[in-house]
């Protein structure tokens, strides 16, 4: 199996809202899940994060402590290795772009009742990290 590198982030504004990006592409069109992607080569999980959410959503974030790590079967063969950091919003303006059609900010029941990436609403909770 080919292993494929990813990263995300877990960004909580001052209501402990949690920032969600719409998927514009495979995988997981039309699905909400957090901002993140591949890791490139030669770069770090902290630069790609912060490159990814910039990407995503246009925000600038501090890039925390890791939360969590999960494996995901690809469609190809792939294993995706994704590593969930905490991250801190700290200039930009919110906007869906790149592999986003909307990004926005929701509370823990509007997240509930959204069509989410597989298990991410599970995973969330086993890590404790439900918005608010």
């Amino acid at each position: 199996m080919e292993r494929v590198d990813c990263v995300g982030a877990l960004v909580y504004d001052e209501q402990h809202r949690l920032l969600v990006v719409k998927r514009a592409n495979e995988p997981g069109r039309g699905l909400w899940s957090i901002p993140g992607g591949r890791v490139e080569p030669g770069e770090d999980d902290p630069s790609a994060v912060a490159r990814e959410v910039a990407e995503e959503t246009g925000l600038t974030v501090e890039v925390g402590e890791l939360v969590g790590e999960v494996e995901r079967p690809g469609a190809r063969g792939q294993l995706y290795v994704i590593r969930d950091y905490e991250a801190t919003a700290v200039g930009g303006r919110l906007t869906a772009g790149d592999d986003a059609s909307d990004a926005r900010f929701v509370t823990r029941s509007e997240f509930l009742t959204m069509s989410t990436a597989t298990l991410l609403v599970s995973t969330l909770t086993q890590w404790n990290a439900l918005p608010g």
